[in-house]
């Protein structure tokens, strides 16, 4: 092994809670470890990104990294840390998510090696699809008892009033599910450890002691968890106003995705830098300290959302993403504006003034254009004047020589953009239809 797998999490913060014995285990083996991963979207966003992070680094000490694709569970729902049941979904997009996620996962873990230790893809609605409630209620239901059930936190929350409409039976068997999964990969693949989020504590352990009661106590199991990654203020990591933040640059694109990063506090910054990069202890210790020294570079938001963006996109998307962000500091030219897709372009400039403008309307001059009332950029055309003279207005990222410039088709960004500059930080953006 070349290095500690354990204590790999713990210096990153990646460890909550561990078995004991599971340390000296993974020392002593070449062991098999599983993570599950809800398959309910076609893309994982930054709150799986930690799970994954464990898998990274549990294959690069050596050990052989499973994930879990819950195709059966996923069409249940899970009640830990959750106040209702999730909608069910058909074995057809449960498998596209599935490839969609193995894609994006591919950029973290090596399924196609030649190495022992390379990474498995499962999905537990292969092994549950043919597997009768009987059979179920026979071989798994009879070693787990329902006081044992009954006591899981996940339960006693959902039954003590944070659900509105209770806990279905469809979701109390659930950690039944998930334990039996343990069992299965157990005996099939030889997986000793799963993986998991903190929350996810009691459904694991229910997979060891059903292992325990199945194939007796001398069955070598073990858990491990990685805290719940939060945000500083205390709230869910990964969300913003606008909802998640996606790998799927289709969902959040490269620029929405840097800026995510770019944009955390020093205390967040100084924690996530540890838990999703590749970074070594020696490296970060001087980031830390180099940010320390001026807080005011943001050398430690800036690194972070330079790594994690290249390893989730690719350095071009990184390279894209910065371009991106200087123009809205004053840098950049109208042919950098031209370089983006619509959907970056957008992304930039959400939450600017946003102004609708028929394309009949091209042809005319500028400060007839900018002080319609439909499209408010100036109170008047002196004022208009006034400021393009003094060389205060652009379009385009380019100096306007002349209040009375016609704008035409060949102005238009991406065919149907009109990007208004008036002084150094006031952005206007037009539509033209």
């Amino acid at each position: 092994m070349t290095k500690n797998f354990v204590e790999e999490l713990r210096w990153r913060g990646m460890l909550a809670q561990i078995m004991p014995g599971t340390e000296e285990y993974l020392n002593a083996n070449m062991v098999s470890a599983y993570l599950g991963t809800d398959p309910t979207a076609d893309s994982l966003h930054i709150g799986h990104l930690c799970g994954i992070m464990m898998l990274r680094h549990l294959q690069r000490c050596g050990h052989k990294p499973y994930l879990l694709v819950g195709g059966a569970t996923g069409m249940i729902g899970d009640p830990s840390g959750k106040s209702q049941e999730r909608n069910l979904l058909d074995a057809a997009t449960l498998y596209h998510n599935q490839e969609a996620i193995k894609k994006q996962v591919s950029k973290f873990l090596d399924f196609d090696g030649t190495e022992p230790n390379k990474a498995e893809l499962v999905n537990n609605y292969d092994w549950m699809k043919d597997f009768t409630f009987l059979d179920f209620a026979r071989e798994v239901g009879k070693h787990i008892t329902v006081n044992y059930m009954m006591a899981k936190d996940s339960v006693q929350k959902r039954l003590n009033g944070e659900a509105r409409d209770g806990l279905s039976f469809t979701e109390f068997t659930y950690q039944l599910l998930q334990g039996y999964d343990f069992l299965y990969q157990y005996q099939k693949y030889g997986v000793r450890l799963q993986l998991g989020g903190n929350d996810q504590w009691g459904n694991m352990t229910t997979g060891t002691e059903l292992i325990h009661r199945t194939l007796g106590n001398d069955a070598e199991c073990y858990c491990l968890t990685c805290p719940l990654i939060t945000k500083s203020d205390g709230k869910k990591f990964g969300k913003t106003e606008s909802g998640n933040i996606w790998l799927d640059p289709a969902r959040t694109t490269p620029y929405a995705f840097y800026q995510f990063w770019l944009n955390v506090s020093d205390a967040e910054a100084e924690k996530y830098i540890k838990i999703f990069t590749d970074l070594d202890k020696e490296t970060i210790d001087a980031l830390i300290a180099e940010h320390n020294e001026d807080p005011g570079r943001r050398v430690l938001q800036k690194r972070l959302a330079e790594e994690v963006t290249t390893m989730v996109h690719s350095r071009e998307d990184l390279e894209t993403a910065q371009e991106a962000s200087n123009i809205l500091f004053g840098k950049g030219t109208k042919e950098t504006l031209q370089k983006f897709d619509e959907a970056t372009l957008l992304s930039i400039f959400e939450g600017v003034p946003h102004f609708q403008l028929p394309k009949d309307q091209l042809g005319q001059p500028a400060v007839d254009l900018f002080t319609r009332d439909d499209v408010k950029i100036f109170n008047s055309k002196g004022e208009m004047r006034k400021l393009v003279q003094g060389g205060g207005v652009s379009l385009n990222k380019e100096k306007l020589g002349a209040f009375d410039q016609v704008v035409t088709a060949d102005d238009l960004i991406d065919g149907k953009y009109l990007l208004v500059q008036r002084g150094k930080k006031n952005y206007y953006l037009i539509t033209v239809k």
